[in-house]
């Protein structure tokens, strides 16, 4: 089955009210997602960056990339750590979820994604909506929790619970991801 993993809203400059908090929660979940990232990687499985455009519309994702990793920006170094590769695909989203007004849907099916892994921030907003939003749309999503923070552990942990009791999304930890092996060429599966 093809997985995405889809990194919401890492890419930051948490410079609002409540943005350090969110940023402290934040830095524990950003490794877990650069481990996630590097095993995706690996094995040759899509990385999209799910991102809100802060309202900008004169900007693109690499404007983005490069006012928030500024020197003097509060999560210059997460945002580092988490910078996107030439390959890594990118969506700006105008508000908390991740397909609402966005090519996100269009892209995932272009690329035959039938799976997704949303990551990144806030559990109990944007992640919530998008995994909600991906679930709506019939594609099939996991929620690694150590791989989402929100302001606080409860209200994260809120969220978590919300995603998984009414929709039956997966939220086990990361090293629950596992990927098929690629079918030989010309041969399917049966």
């Amino acid at each position: 089955m093809r997985q995405c993993l889809l990194i919401v809203d890492m890419i930051n400059r948490f410079d609002f009210p409540g943005g350090e908090a969110l940023l402290r929660a934040a830095r524990p979940a950003a490794v877990r997602i650069a481990a996630l990232r590097r095993r995706f990687r690996a094995a040759r499985m899509p990385v999209v960056y799910v991102n809100d455009n802060f309202l900008d519309w004169k900007g693109g994702f690499a404007d983005l990339v490069a006012d928030c990793v500024r020197e003097g920006m509060p999560g210059a170094d997460l945002v580092r750590q988490l910078a996107p590769a030439d390959a890594d695909r990118f969506v700006l989203k105008p508000r908390h979820s991740g397909f609402l007004d966005s090519p996100l849907e269009m892209l995932l099916r272009q690329m035959r994604v039938r799976r997704v892994v949303v990551s990144g921030i806030a559990a109990d907003a944007c992640i919530l909506v998008t995994a909600h939003d991906a679930h709506m749309r019939k594609f099939e999503v996991h929620v690694p929790r150590d791989c989402v923070a929100a302001p606080t552990v409860l209200r994260r942990d809120r969220a978590l619970a919300l995603m998984r009791d009414a929709f039956g999304i997966d939220v086990r930890a990361s090293r629950s991801v596992r990927f098929e092996p690629a079918s030989p060429r010309g041969k399917r599966k049966a």
